[in-house]
């Protein structure tokens, strides 16, 4: 399966509902309660039924027999995590997405809650395929089945913004088509202007992390994956970078079937994510490895960072191939920004120059200038997140890695992280520490991270560190990328 497109997941099987009513219109049967009092309702309900969901689970656990406690409760936290899946994704929008992040990022989240938000990159309520046919002749100027050779009606992806179908072009290529959902962004803007309805939403699925954190982010990452065009951009982007690439894929993008509401690019098949954790440790090593390497390349060497790490953004294949999907959230850096990554690096990792690692957090404004913080404070604080790179050898990224990442990205309580201050640069590389190494840590992946980087950084441009090094340092040298 396959597409270009964010957060993708399956779509339900037939039987399993919709959630949608193909007598309403395309707006209020996609988007149900799109109105912001209705959604704002719909979210103070999750949050009441949890809340009753829990009583209960403590009544009913004091009543039952000892050898059954535990059981019960998990009986109960699972029939509301299960509702509090399904009421979000048939609001879809911002409050799906947030949804999704929560599902791989707060290891404090219950485990049924977690497992039961897991669900939303496995599977989210589809739109009619009347619905779906009317936006793209509204914006391609022909329905689907003039347009092209075959177009399958019922979506191989439904997710957040926009579904997939799968079509053959007249001259005979198999695409992806992404569809937007009527009115999802008029939705997603309108949830993101909305503090008291996020304010309500955010302790629901993130009891352990600071709300206004997560507005923040929202706010500032999630609008810009709307316009499909932008989203066609990006993507052109790294297909030409990594054209020829023996395991990174970028599907190719078809502009001439691309507006701001459709997305038309190669189908690409593969495993997902969740099969390739029950993969062989080699196996995933590889997987890993090349989830890595695309990042750290990709802001070394091409300037861009695709910053959604979400598990439906990647289809697998064997030995590390790897389909890259979904470049709706991209950033470009400047050559001086690159370079202060760059300075970090070599101040830090390199030289252990903690004195200068400091100047350089100060001097682009990621850290406020208080004497009252020592250098040990500050570089205690900062090193962990350049852990994976600090020294040679093979190392496991476990769960407890990602946690305490996640942790430190989104503490408040420290002194330094009272003095940090993101700048615009910085915020969506903070992906990088809520996402990647989520991933890397679900995988268990293994390898020698500071050879891998080393290769990859310019000022280093290590020996390849591998099977997979080796075959990247011969694509690089023959097109000259290194």
């Amino acid at each position: 399966m396959s597409t270009g497109r964010d957060d993708e997941v399956r779509t339900p099987e037939p039987g399993t509902g919709t959630g949608t009513d193909p007598d309403r219109g395309p707006e209020q049967s996609v988007l149900r309660g799109r109105g912001q009092l209705r959604r704002g309702a719909g979210v103070a309900a999750m949050g009441t039924r949890i809340a009753v969901s829990r009583v209960a689970r403590r009544v009913r656990s004091r009543l039952a027999p000892a050898e059954r406690r535990d059981e019960v409760a998990r009986a109960v936290d699972q029939r509301a995590a299960a509702h509090l899946a399904s009421s979000l994704g048939q609001m879809k929008g911002a409050l799906m997405k947030l949804g999704q992040l929560a599902s791989f990022l707060d290891e404090g989240l219950p485990e049924p809650y977690r497992l039961a938000l897991a669900q939303l990159q496995a599977a989210a309520p589809p739109m009619p395929a009347a619905v779906a046919a009317r936006v793209v002749e509204s914006e391609l100027g022909r329905s689907p089945a003039k347009l092209f050779a075959s177009w399958d009606p019922e979506p191989v992806a439904a997710a957040s913004i926009g579904q997939v179908h799968r079509a053959t072009r007249r001259d005979g290529r198999v695409v992806a088509v992404k569809v937007q959902y009527p009115g999802v962004a008029e939705a997603i803007r309108a949830d993101l202007a909305n503090t008291a309805l996020l304010g309500r939403m955010l302790p629901v699925v993130f009891p352990s992390l600071d709300p206004a954190v997560l507005v923040t982010e929202l706010r500032d990452r999630i609008g810009e994956e709307l316009d499909y065009r932008h989203e066609a951009t990006n993507q052109q982007a790294f297909v030409d970078h990594y054209q020829g690439h023996p395991f990174i894929h970028v599907p190719a993008v078809h502009h001439d079937l691309t507006t701001s509401r459709v997305l038309t690019t190669d189908f690409v098949t593969g495993a997902r994510f969740e099969e390739v954790v029950s993969w062989d440790r080699a196996q995933r090593d590889l997987a890993g490895e090349t989830l890595f390497r695309f990042v750290f390349r990709s802001i070394h060497r091409l300037g861009m960072f695709n910053g959604d790490p979400h598990p439906g953004n990647y289809l697998f294949g064997p030995d590390g191939q790897v389909t890259f999907l979904d470049f709706g959230l991209v950033k470009t850096f400047t050559p001086t920004e690159v370079r202060v990554f760059h300075d970090m690096i070599e101040t830090l990792v390199l030289r252990g120059d903690g004195d200068a690692y400091r100047r350089t957090l100060e001097g682009v404004g990621l850290l406020r200038r208080d004497p009252a913080l020592t250098t040990d404070e500050v570089v205690a604080f900062f090193a962990h997140f350049h852990d994976l790179v600090m020294r040679p050898g093979r190392r496991t990224v476990g769960r407890d890695y990602a946690a305490e990442t996640v942790r430190r990205v989104l503490d408040t309580t420290s002194p330094v992280a009272r003095d940090v201050d993101l700048p615009p640069m910085f915020v969506i590389v903070q992906r990088i520490n809520l996402g990647l190494y989520a991933l890397l840590a679900r995988l268990e992946a293994t390898a020698d991270w500071r050879r891998i980087a080393e290769e990859l950084w310019p000022m280093t441009d290590g020996p390849p560190a591998g099977e997979l090094g080796r075959a990247e340092r011969r694509w690089s040298d023959s097109r000259g990328q290194r």
